[in-house]
């Protein structure tokens, strides 16, 4: 099998690319919000922290909620299809020997 060869302007940019993120990602200490919410003990930071959190997880939750309620719409009308077909064919007059 033939080994994948990047273009040459790729492998040129790649190390420049990957250095910038290194350096850029070492900067990024997460939300500067909630450390500054949290390190101020007031009632009033630690609230906004509160709601930091909580709308971290309604926001995490959210895919599972949705891909839970489409998968629970789609198994209930499979069941009401299956449900009616089975009724239609035990309804339905039998014809033949």
């Amino acid at each position: 099998m033939r080994s994948m060869r990047f273009p040459t302007a790729l492998r040129r940019l790649a190390l420049p690319v990957a250095l910038l993120a290194f350096v850029v990602c070492g900067e990024a200490l997460g939300c500067p919000n909630c450390k500054d919410a949290v390190d101020t003990s007031d009632p009033d930071g630690l609230n906004v922290a509160r709601g930091y959190f909580y709308s971290i997880l309604l926001m995490l939750a959210m895919p599972f909620t949705l891909v839970g309620s489409f998968g629970a719409y789609v198994w209930r009308e499979m069941r009401r299809q299956k449900a009616a077909a089975d009724s239609g064919e035990a309804a339905a007059p039998r014809h033949g020997p």
